[in-house]
């Protein structure tokens, strides 16, 4: 039989515990919601956003010489386009919901966390979705361009070749591609927030940075190599960013531990005076 002090302990310590869950389930209905409502959006403008995501493959037929005004996809299974659809609303309502998902994240963290903990973890909630926004939009606007038309580059058309070998890309295909190079530049931009964070738990610092940098190259080329496709451009496109962005995490933990410093030294200097007044 348990004692009366050690029930009132459980019943003490299962109270606040019941009210996380009551909170958790509160912030994942809003989380839960606002995709949902995104993703009913997007997929009925799904074929439009479809439309917007091959204007790429477009300029890139335009760089190869072609006639971009007959840009042709095809699918090959009744079912395969409106799954393409249905990946497209998920990707949209993902990239739209993002916001109210990470407000709600925040909300959910943040009474257990101290003023200044606060104040040091709104950046990188900003920061994140504007650095993976760049990241797409350098997929979009240059390596989509760029890796379609060294694909365009290999066919072989014309009333002189005796074997005509078109591009003719199926819509999942396609949608696949542009979304893992994506999601790929996207998560990479990520590295100065990931960097600056274990920098400012302590857990890496500038100097080890600057001594694995060769490891880092060498790791953000098989990374590139596997996340990409099989051609020189898109893995060269997102290995040297990846590197670039390196050497800015490496500047952002030097900036961390000198802010650390500076505190450091003004608590110091602080708490000489207090002593010096008593």
């Amino acid at each position: 039989m348990t004692p009366p002090n050690e029930e009132a302990e459980i019943e003490k310590s299962s109270a606040p515990l019941v009210e996380h869950l009551i909170e958790l389930r509160t912030r994942l209905m809003w989380a839960i919601g606002g995709f949902f409502i995104a993703f009913l959006a997007c997929f009925a403008y799904a074929k439009e956003l479809f439309n917007l995501l091959v204007i790429p493959f477009k300029w890139a037929v335009g760089w190869a010489g072609l006639d971009a005004k007959h840009v042709e996809l095809i699918y090959t299974a009744p079912q395969e386009f409106f799954f393409t659809q249905v990946k497209i609303a998920m990707f949209g309502g993902v990239v739209i919901a993002f916001p109210l998902i990470a407000t709600q994240i925040y909300k959910f963290v943040a009474p257990g966390l101290y003023k200044n903990e606060k104040g040091a973890f709104l950046p990188f909630l900003i920061a994140s979705p504007i650095l993976f926004l760049m990241g797409g939009a350098l997929v979009y606007f240059f390596f989509t361009p760029m890796v379609m038309w060294f694909f365009l580059a290999m066919q072989q058309v014309g009333p002189d070749e005796e074997v005509q070998i078109s591009l003719l890309p199926k819509v999942s295909e396609y949608l696949s591609l542009i979304m893992t190079l994506i999601f790929s530049f996207g998560l990479v931009f990520q590295l100065p927030v990931i960097t600056t964070l274990l920098a400012r738990v302590g857990m890496v610092t500038s100097d080890g940075l600057r001594e694995k940098r060769k490891w880092a190259i060498v790791i953000a080329f098989i990374v590139a190599a596997v996340l990409t496709p099989p051609d020189p451009l898109s893995q060269l496109g997102l290995a040297l960013p990846t590197i670039l962005l390196y050497e800015v995490s490496i500047l952002t933990a030097r900036m961390v531990e000198r802010q650390r410093a500076a505190a450091l030294a003004q608590n110091e200097s602080g708490a000489e005076v207090a002593k010096a007044g008593e």
